[in-house]
């Protein structure tokens, strides 16, 4: 039987054969089963054919209904069965990789129409997992949760429990398993990055691990999401040398959905976070053994700058509003004890290279405690260029975290991604900005790179209405949530309401408890439970509201639950770190940084309302800067042609 769904001729081009029957497929195959025949899919199809052709990157911008998703799969499928890889689905979050393999999405529907078996699997970020150290801790606490915890703990399948074998693949211990569970219960018991799982006596019986066991044997495709494909971009070379496995198998192709937001996701793996708790319980491993005294100094002397470097971080660093982070305010002072602490695990590393000589320690041991020395030097060593990172503290149980980002990550995209010989797609409607994809390509470090732009087929002219009101979350709340609550009225609830931030979601949420009126409508909120959950839910009660901050990409609802988009505010970046560095840099902070990420994500906002030929609806846009003549004509020019745009009266 042939591996492929067209009769193969290995004496033609292998590319071309799947163009061919790419075309074959939107023409004639799913036509016969109502699917509408779409140029744009015809067009983007021979676009990513040079891709694949020539192993090239590519900026595939295709407007919303384009059907983009089902173009790349065909050609990331058979070309991962071609070259007997895998190819990797990167989506922007975890409840985008949900809309992509449940039970109607479109990799079901082609599976199901054009009747051949694909083999999926997921690749879900280790934080999407139970930690069973953490619901341990969690069950033995005196927290109100215990008991829910130790029900959770008994529900567990048998053999995490005792060392029954495990006779076959068995899933557990997903988020997406404790729907009911607020953010905040999950954090409890989750895996956070400062889990030590090279040493856990539990690792072999983790949800986490067996199902990295299970996804690096698909022969099809991998779905995960942008964070955890930049993770195992990170780690790659160290998890070699520590004998394991990377995190992703070798791969014939790369998708990238969403990919806008790839260069956050590249930040958010290459940031390290030291803790001196956790930094103390890793050296002093090295105690363990009967170690010489200078290496046994050595780690003392670390462990008391450690404790000292946190102290003078509490004191030299400073509450931002609205957010859980903590400004550094960097001085002479700071700068020379992080490079004292430097200079101190140096002498460690030196001294192991003596003490290993001498086998006094476990060789497992010391392997994984010089990986995270050397991860700390690198992550440190940043300070001796301090215009290349971006730092701040976070504070969590009268504990305070440095956190350290490098500012900008296209020198390490450029070595470990792009120079590889392999097609590499990004699929998003809004990659350019005014036509032009040198944004995109500066920020990510892409040198060389194939683009195209198809616009969305529907017509948003009869099928979409905008409107506006220039109100501000802090003058205007009484009379946005009138406003609000009149436009529920319209649309008997059906909306997706977006927020800029978690501060202006609650503060929502806050103000709504206080409206009677509002308690007609049921209301979703994002952090209540887990995110695929209340997305479907929103889908199925089609007269409920769900609320999002992290919704402006990637949301597909069709048909009446989604009737109207309410924008809380322009998506204006928010004061943290990372847009804080990005302004110092910029000539015009506001022109280059600020405005190129709201239309972009407005765009993207805007995106969610409209996703079949007969949907229609309003978005409704809240925010004071519109009175600005230069925003509003930023605004104005991405809206779709056509569409009517009226200021709300009140």
């Amino acid at each position: 039987m042939s591996n492929y769904p067209f009769s193969f001729d290995p004496k033609e081009s292998f590319v071309q054969q799947v163009s061919d029957w790419v075309s074959d497929v939107f023409y004639d195959k799913l036509p016969e089963f109502g699917f509408e025949v779409r140029d744009e899919q015809i067009y983007m199809a021979y676009q990513l054919e040079r891709a694949y052709r020539d192993k090239q990157t590519i900026f595939a911008e295709a407007g919303v209904g384009t059907g983009k998703t089902l173009v790349y799969l065909l050609y990331a499928i058979n070309y991962a069965r071609y070259t007997r890889k895998p190819a990797i689905i990167a989506c922007a979050d975890e409840s985008l990789i949900e809309q992509l393999v449940k039970q109607e999405g479109d990799i079901a529907k082609l599976a199901k129409y054009l009747d051949f078996t694909i083999d999926a699997r997921l690749g879900k970020s280790p934080d999407q997992y139970i930690c069973l150290n953490k619901l341990d801790d969690a069950r033995a606490s005196m927290d109100e949760d215990a008991m829910l915890y130790d029900d959770m703990y008994r529900s567990l399948p048998k053999f995490v429990h005792s060392p029954e074998t495990m006779q076959a693949f068995h899933s557990y211990g997903d988020r997406k398993d404790y729907p009911d569970l607020h953010d905040e219960q999950w954090e409890k018991i989750g895996w956070d990055v400062f889990q030590d799982c090279l040493v856990c006596a539990q690792r072999h019986r983790c949800g986490q691990t067996l199902s990295r066991e299970h996804y690096r044997k698909s022969t099809d495709i991998i779905i995960c999401s942008h964070d955890f494909y930049m993770e195992h971009i990170w780690t790659y070379e160290a998890r070699k040398r520590e004998g394991q496995l990377p995190l992703l198998p070798e791969h014939s192709s790369v998708v990238f959905d969403e990919g806008h937001l790839l260069e956050t996701a590249a930040q958010k793996a290459l940031t390290y976070k030291l803790n001196h708790a956790v930094f103390e319980s890793i050296i002093t491993r090295l105690l363990e053994g009967e170690v010489r005294e200078s290496l046994a100094v050595a780690v003392e002397e670390s462990i008391v700058q450690s404790e000292h470097l946190f102290a003078l971080l509490d004191v030299h660093s400073s509450p931002v509003p609205g957010s859980d982070r903590r400004e550094i305010a960097w001085n002479d002072e700071l700068l020379r004890e992080i490079n004292r602490f430097c200079d101190m695990i140096a002498s460690i590393e030196e001294e192991l290279v003596f003490e290993s000589g001498l086998y006094t320690l476990d060789e497992y041991q010391l392997k994984i405690v010089e990986e995270h020395l050397e991860m700390i030097q690198l992550a440190l060593g940043l300070f001796k260029k301090s215009n290349q990172l971006i730092s701040w503290v976070t504070e969590d149980k009268d504990a305070l975290t440095l956190v350290i980002m490098p500012k900008w990550v296209k020198e390490i995209l450029t070595k470990q991604l792009f120079s590889s010989k392999m097609p590499i797609v990004f699929s998003s409607a809004t990659l350019s900005v005014q036509g032009n994809f040198d944004y995109m390509s500066e920020s990510l470090g892409v040198e060389q790179a194939l683009s195209f732009s198809v616009a969305s087929p529907y017509d948003y002219e009869n099928q979409m209405k905008i409107q506006y009101a220039p109100l501000s979350s802090q003058q205007h709340l009484e009379k946005k949530l009138t406003a609000t609550l009149e436009l529920l009225q319209q649309t008997e609830g059906r909306a997706l309401l977006l927020f800029r931030s978690k501060e202006e979601l609650a503060q929502f949420k806050q103000g709504a408890s206080q409206i009677p009126q509002f308690a007609n409508y049921q209301f979703l909120y994002e952090g209540t439970g887990e995110i695929s959950n209340l997305i479907a839910e929103f889908q199925q009660n089609e007269t409920s509201c769900l609320c999002a901050v992290t919704l402006w990409e990637g949301l597909d609802i069709p048909g009446p639950s989604l009737s109207q988009v309410i924008m809380w505010s322009l998506p204006f970046p928010s004061n943290d770190p990372v847009f804080a560095a990005r302004r110092k840099d910029a000539a015009n902070p506001f022109e280059e940084v600020d405005m190129p990420y709201m239309l972009l994500r407005l765009k993207q906002g805007t995106g969610r309302l409209i996703r079949k030929q007969d949907d229609e609806g309003t978005i409704t846009i809240f925010d004071e800067k519109l009175e600005d003549a230069a925003i509003k004509e930023k605004v104005m020019q991405i809206v779709p042609s056509g569409v009517t745009v009226e200021q709300l009266e009140l």
